[in-house]
């Protein structure tokens, strides 16, 4: 058993934030995150390059902090009041906290189509990942399509990586997107920053209300069918990188009790949720982007910590990224069409192979789970779960133990 002060979960911009600043008020404080590395997907790496001053003087601060890191744990449970346990290489932890901060991010949002299951189908920022860690992309063809900013940051990373991209498609309409465009005029400094991947990606071709139909291959994917609605027409490609924004990941907000709205936490302006004693800070509690994530860190940390002027202080600057948020929300809400795509032998869950066809012969996704076990896979519904909200229009009725797939040991130690 380890006990913390504060406990932060998630090492993405909010947590390192959170962590930090709650940190340097004295209080003892552990940073726990699944992965062996600081700043999340978003600053996976970037720490070490002075292209991202930012993430590498959050990072600074945070190990000057001293903040406990509790690296490569992975939260699976909370088996008791104040209490979670957390599984790393070397055993299981339980970690006492008498405050809870949730930074826990979100994740690329997948739709189902034919061929998405094909290998070199990836989402946006899988493949960056990837990519960032040394997987070879150099001269490949790869199509970039689904919805938000992010495919553009994508493909500005690939095509310095040497990658051949033939079509950035957004399936929200020009538009909504420019309209988005003058959102940002109220945040400089994103407004310098999409100006300069646009610049630097202005040979790629970037076309609106355009989406995948569908992917073909044999071994993997060899082409891409894609749409604007009026004709279609197909890309040769070695990869396809595709997803439709992102969704939050709340499996452990929701297990603890937290109350939502609107697809995402409930908070107050400092950042505490329907528990007194459990603050969410970032992606969780709305998706606007690494600025916005490092103030609702910055004000969950001050919060907890006791230090609500602070927070307070901070707080002004909420609604700002809270009418940037909406401004994203409403630039590249899903067409319809995107929703429709799959057919009924197309894979819902591949997990455990159950297609959509199969799944529509039931009412809810508590039936089809009971049935067929979808969403009962090494993703525990995860991406198959959020695509049946999307395309069925089904909400999964609850979270249970363990949130993360688990080693039978722990299964049987904590009696989950």
């Amino acid at each position: 058993m380890r006990e913390f002060d504060i406990v932060v979960i998630g090492a993405g911009p909010a947590g390192l934030a959170a962590a930090s600043v709650a940190a340097e008020s004295g209080s003892a404080v552990a940073l726990v995150d699944d992965t062996p590395w600081l700043g999340g997907q978003i600053w996976r790496g970037e720490h070490t390059r002075k292209s991202v001053p930012l993430a590498r003087r959050w990072v600074e601060r945070f190990r000057q902090s001293g903040a406990t890191l509790l690296d490569q744990a992975s939260v699976v449970a909370a088996p008791g009041p104040g209490v979670l346990q957390a599984e790393r290489p070397q055993g299981t932890v339980a970690v006492r906290w008498k405050k809870l901060i949730l930074a826990t991010g979100a994740r690329e949002l997948f739709l189902p189509f034919p061929g998405w299951t094909l290998p070199g189908v990836f989402g946006p920022g899988g493949l960056q990942a990837l990519v960032k860690n040394g997987w070879p992309i150099a001269e490949k063809r790869v199509v970039i399509a689904g919805s938000g900013p992010l495919l553009l940051a994508v493909a500005d990373g690939l095509k310095k990586a040497g990658a051949r991209i033939p079509i950035v498609a957004e399936q929200a309409p020009m538009s909504n997107v420019l309209g988005f465009a003058s959102e940002l005029v109220k945040h400089p400094s994103k407004l310098l920053q999409g100006a300069g991947i646009r610049s630097r990606t202005i040979d790629v071709p970037y076309r609106f209300n355009t989406w995948v139909t569908k992917a073909e291959g044999t071994a993997a994917v060899e082409s891409v069918t894609l749409t604007d609605g009026r004709r279609t027409w197909t890309e040769a490609c070695d990869a396809l990188a595709c997803a439709f924004g992102l969704v939050p990941n709340l499996e452990l907000p929701v297990l603890v009790g937290c109350e939502l709205e609107g697809g995402f936490v409930r908070v107050n302006e400092f950042q505490q949720t329907s528990i007194p004693s459990i603050y969410c800070a970032g992606e969780i509690t709305g998706i606007a982007g690494a600025d916005a994530a490092l103030i609702s860190g910055q004000i969950a940390g001050h919060a907890a910590a006791g230090r609500e002027s602070q927070a307070a202080r901070l707080a002004r600057e909420q609604p700002r990224w809270r009418a940037f948020q909406r401004a994203l929300e409403k630039a590249f809400a899903l067409r319809a069409e995107v929703t429709q795509l799959a057919a009924d032998d197309t894979l819902l869950c591949r997990c455990e192979d159950v297609a959509i066809g199969r799944a529509r012969q039931f009412k809810s996704w508590r039936d089809a789970k009971l049935q067929t076990r979808c969403g009962m896979g090494a993703c525990q519904g995860r991406i198959c779960g959020t695509a049946a909200k999307y395309v069925l229009g089904w909400q999964a009725d609850s979270v249970r133990p363990p949130v993360l797939p688990a080693r039978v040991e722990s299964l049987i130690e904590n009696q989950i």
